[in-house]
């Protein structure tokens, strides 16, 4: 961040289901489906909200207020055979008394519902109405009626279908009860003719409730409905068949007259089984039972790869449920909003036309429009013509090898769609970008150099070094690698020693291929080690030299798979050359213009001879905006001396191998005034030495308004590689490279108003001075910003990813790596006094690999996931899942420091390695943990230093 630094739901789970919108077919009586109210057709005044954390999903539906009495609506669409179903209900009710709303089935008789009320606005609980579905689509809306309260948050609508064996419910009392275990009905709102008390105290370690259940084959989610008036959650074991399966968790309900129900997934063969709910030694029992349901766990199809709804969105395109039959979880609608779009990114094995086939439905009457590009590019229409169902058209588009964007844009008159799928078009990356280089690590090579050894030491070479090791060279000495697949163009990331003045030295290192000799590459110092305390100089005098590491590149010629690349020292007055890695790739041609394109080489702009470009890009610029004209920027490298402003434009490059902008003395880059930029396909090379945040530029930045996209755009030497800031609203940016800033990769900053819906996608970050991937929210929150695919490597100083307040924002599906100092793989965190959490927080499917590290201004150790309440509390929900932390320097996750942490879910975390524990916790609070294994701890599997409650579900292991 740009910011000087001081150095140094409850969960409730009803159904142990991924929420989803409903298939089109539903398995009746033999499945339970979940709709979030959030996707649900919402009216007179109902509006989706994300405040109160632990609602399942991505939000919840409020507006069930006193001023929208007889108007506010949520109709959940749902498709099933035919049967018998309840309707769980999943929702708040923080009044204090009971509150109701009315229910109807497809516009037919209305019944009132009734929704005791909660512990809090933050507490969910669940209500259930029995109703026969005959097969087909239905619309099942809760509405506040004129004659009902209301005054309710609606989080989401379960359909449970009959239990397998055909009967009711498994009710408590008619169980077999042992060890204490009695029969009650002091306690009203239960099923049946009682409930299952004696769970107490003095029963500890014999009380037991055994169910026998009749399953089909497959999971099981067991659905216990029970009261917990204690006041926080407690637990029993579950046995199935005799032997403990796990602890469960049962979170408080609002009193003992309020019934909730959790959920246990277990996987069970087709037959009889027993299920037992027994008080152990090791459980805090102390609750009542009333029954148990056995219900198939369903879970959706996966998305096909052209899912329409898991693409990015703007300008008013939104997800959608209400109309059936659509694939994956959903489709997109919204676009009768001119500029609405849906941006898809593809992969694709070769360039050439493909033929993208477009999923829609349009029962308008006539048809519609929408506008195509291909990599920002125009790339004619779709027209989808009116009609019945989702039907199929088909357009071709002009794709180049590997990462491409491909969008639709609203044009007037709405439609939806379902899905865009690319003929032929290749796997993205699990994780972590797909990027167009295959990364060869200098130490698996053979070399005659020396390989240094593994040292995470800041200020040691290999601290920063990919893998934390490198190899060194000196005259004579070379390391080499086996390409595995061809290339013609390649980058090393290496480090000399600096000149005797900071200034600045240059050395050669040889390329050969086979043994043959290609070409010198020249390296320098001169945008390499600083020196003294941050924000550092270029002054050898201060000491304490680190940032040792700078990138060449160069385009060598074709080199076929299994070519022998060698890098040899051969002269050079530099004592030695230090090579971390080799990323080799395939450089494509240089692109031509788009089609009525104007050229900047028409306004006075003149490639590689050194002259001022800037006065003549900005005059190339101010035309293409006035005649609503692409602009291209050919290849050559340009000189500019100051910041350029961009606003209704988009710019091309021939491809950022080809098309430089370079800067010079520290100024230089895009500054967007305005939405519908478009900058693509070109290198941004800047002239930064040293820290300079008020004396040296971002390489592109600003408001970027609506309906901008930044794609194929390559970054070195920049003060920051990319600032977003307030008053964007949808800006796209997917397959940038950003290598050796001297503060952050990108950071997603808002201060005059917030900025949203950021996304930041399958994009690469190396050698960053500051957070790799930042979001600010200073004074202004960012909201729905989005760290997506991306892959970051050693990191100088903090974070490979910050989020700092905010609401809503997301970091998943990324890949961090080496971080060096003062530093977390991603940290979650109200330092520098950001504007509060609120909505939910998504950690979900990162990698961290040997990251955390010292922080020695404080002397702190800094976990791999570091939750880290500074400035305020955190009690908004954070989601983190599906987390793979491997090798942590310290914690693989730390909680801290000593202020109140809540609202915080871990599930499907697994800590393999970490210098000291596998979890440290340094905070008031409590969080929900499950299926969480930690091992290869050095100093064990948990320290929890403040008494930290853990509320821990099934599957944890290792602390």
């Amino acid at each position: 961040m740009n910011t000087p630094r001081r150095h140094g739901r409850r969960l409730v789970t009803l159904l142990a289901l991924t929420a989803l919108a409903l298939s089109p077919v539903v398995d009746a009586r033999a499945a339970t489906t979940r709709v979030e109210a959030e996707r649900a057709t919402l009216s007179g005044g109902a509006t989706t909200a994300t405040d109160h954390p632990g609602h399942s999903g991505t939000g919840f539906v409020g507006g069930f207020t006193d001023g929208n009495r007889g108007t506010a609506r949520a109709a959940f669409p749902v498709t099933v055979t035919a049967g018998t179903y309840s309707l769980v209900l999943g929702y708040a009710n923080g009044t204090g008394s009971t509150r109701t709303l009315t229910l109807t089935v497809d516009g037919g008789a209305a019944r009132q519902v009734s929704l005791p009320p909660t512990a809090g606005w933050d507490t969910w609980g669940t209500s259930g109405t029995s109703v026969a579905l005959g097969a087909g689509d239905h619309s099942i809306a809760y509405s506040f009626g004129s004659a009902d309260n209301g005054n309710v948050n609606v989080d989401y609508l379960d359909v449970v279908a009959a239990t397998p064996d055909g009967g009711p419910p498994h009710e408590a009392e008619n169980a077999a009860l042992s060890g204490g275990a009695v029969v009650a009905s002091d306690h009203p709102g239960y099923t049946g003719t009682g409930f299952v008390g004696g769970y107490t105290d003095a029963d500890k370690g014999r009380a037991r409730t055994t169910f026998q259940v009749t399953t089909t084959s497959g999971d099981q989610s067991l659905d216990l409905r029970y009261a917990n008036g204690t006041g926080t959650a407690m637990t029993l074991s579950l046995y199935v068949d005799g032997a403990r399966a796990r602890q469960v968790s049962l979170p408080a309900t609002a009193n003992w007259d309020t019934w909730g129900t959790a959920s246990e997934a277990v996987a069970l063969p087709a037959g009889s089984h027993s299920v037992a709910y027994a008080f152990d030694t090791t459980d805090s029992g102390n609750v009542n039972l009333d029954s148990l349901a056995v219900n198939p766990v369903v879970v959706a199809p996966p998305a096909g790869p052209g899912e329409a709804e898991s693409a990015f969105l703007s300008g008013g395109a939104t997800t959608a449920t209400a109309t059936s039959g659509f694939s994956g979880s959903g489709y997109v609608t919204g676009f009768g909003t001119s500029g609405a779009r849906v941006v898809r990114t593809v992969s694709m094995p070769a360039a050439g036309t493909a033929t993208a086939t477009v999923r829609f439905a349009n029962t308008s009457g006539s048809s519609r429009t929408l506008a195509v590009s291909a990599n920002g590019r125009d790339a004619g229409t779709a027209t989808l013509a009116s009609g019945t169902g989702w039907r199929t058209t088909a357009v071709t588009v002009p794709l180049r090898a590997g990462l491409n964007t491909l969008a639709l844009t609203g044009t007037g008159g709405d439609v939806l769609v379902d899905s865009v799928v690319v003929a032929n078009e290749a796997a993205l990356a699990a994780r972590g970008a797909t990027v167009p280089y295959t990364q060869y690590e200098a130490e698996a090579g053979s070399t005659t150099g020396t390989v240094l050894a593994a040292d995470r030491t800041f200020k040691t070479v290999q601290s920063e070094s990919s893998g934390r090791r490198a190899v060194r060279l000196t005259t004579g000495q070379s390391v080499s690698v086996t390409l595995t697949r061809p290339a013609n163009a390649i980058v090393v990331r290496y480090s000399i020693p600096d000149s005797a003045d900071g200034a600045g030295q240059t050395a050669p290192l040889a390329v050969y291929a086979n043994g043959t000799k290609r070409q010198d590459l020249t390296l320098t110092s001169a945008y390499s080690w600083v020196y003294g305390a941050y924000p550092y100089t270029n002054n050898p005098a201060e000491g304490d030299a680190h940032h040792f590491y700078d990138e060449t590149r160069a385009i060598v010629g074709d080199l076929p798979a299994g070519t022998v690349l060698m890098l040899r020292k051969d002269s050079g007055s530099a004592a030695h050359v230090d090579v971390d890695l080799i990323d080799a790739e395939v450089a494509p041609a240089a692109a031509t213009a788009p089609e009525g394109a104007l050229n900047v080489t028409a306004y006075g702009a003149v490639p590689d001879n050194g002259s001022d470009a800037t006065a003549a890009i900005r005059s190339a610029i101010s035309a293409a905006s006035a005649q609503d004209k692409p602009l291209f920027i050919p290849a050559g490298t340009f000189r500019i001396t100051a910041a350029i402003t961009v606003a209704n434009v988009r710019i091309f490059g021939a491809g950022p191998w080809h098309t430089v902008v370079q800067g010079t003395a520290a100024r230089g880059g895009f500054l967007a005034t305005g939405g519908n930029v478009t900058i693509a396909d070109l290198a941004v090379f800047g002239d930064v030495r040293t820290r300079l945040d008020n004396a040296s530029d971002t390489a592109v930045e600003g408001n970027f308004g609506t309906g901008s996209l930044v794609q194929n755009v390559w970054v070195e030497h920049t003060k920051t590689g990319l600032w977003p800031d307030s008053g964007t609203n949808g800006l796209y940016v997917v397959g940038v490279r950003v290598r050796d800033t001297f503060a952050d990769g990108v950071n997603i900053h808002a201060k005059d108003g917030p900025t949203t819906n950021v996304r930041v996608d399958q994009s690469s970050f190396r050698n960053t001075g500051d957070d790799a991937l930042a979001m600010f929210s200073e004074g202004r929150p960012v909201v729905g910003g989005a760290y997506t695919f991306n892959t970051v490597q050693s990191p100088l100083l903090a974070n490979g990813i910050g989020v700092y307040g905010g609401t809503g924002n997301r970091a998943e599906d990324n890949l961090v790596s080496d971080t060096v100092t003062g530093s977390a793989g991603i940290a979650i965190s109200t330092r520098f006094n950001p504007t509060p959490f609120t909505g939910t927080t998504s950690v979900r499917r990162n990698t961290l690999l040997r990251t955390g590290g010292l922080e020695p201004n404080w002397g702190a150790r800094l976990g791999a996931l570091w939750i880290y309440a500074d400035t305020g509390d955190i009690t908004a929900p954070i989601a983190v899942s599906d987390m793979t932390i491997t090798d942590s320097t310290y914690q693989g996750l730390l909680l801290s420091f000593q202020k109140t942490i809540t609202g915080i879910s871990f599930d499907r975390v697994t800590i393999a390695g970490a210098g000291t524990h596998g979890i440290e916790l340094n905070a008031a609070g409590s969080a929900s943990i499950s299926n969480t294994t930690v091992s290869g701890a050095a100093s064990g599997g948990l320290l929890n230093s403040t008494g930290y409650t853990l509320n821990r579900g099934g599957g944890n292991s290792g602390f």
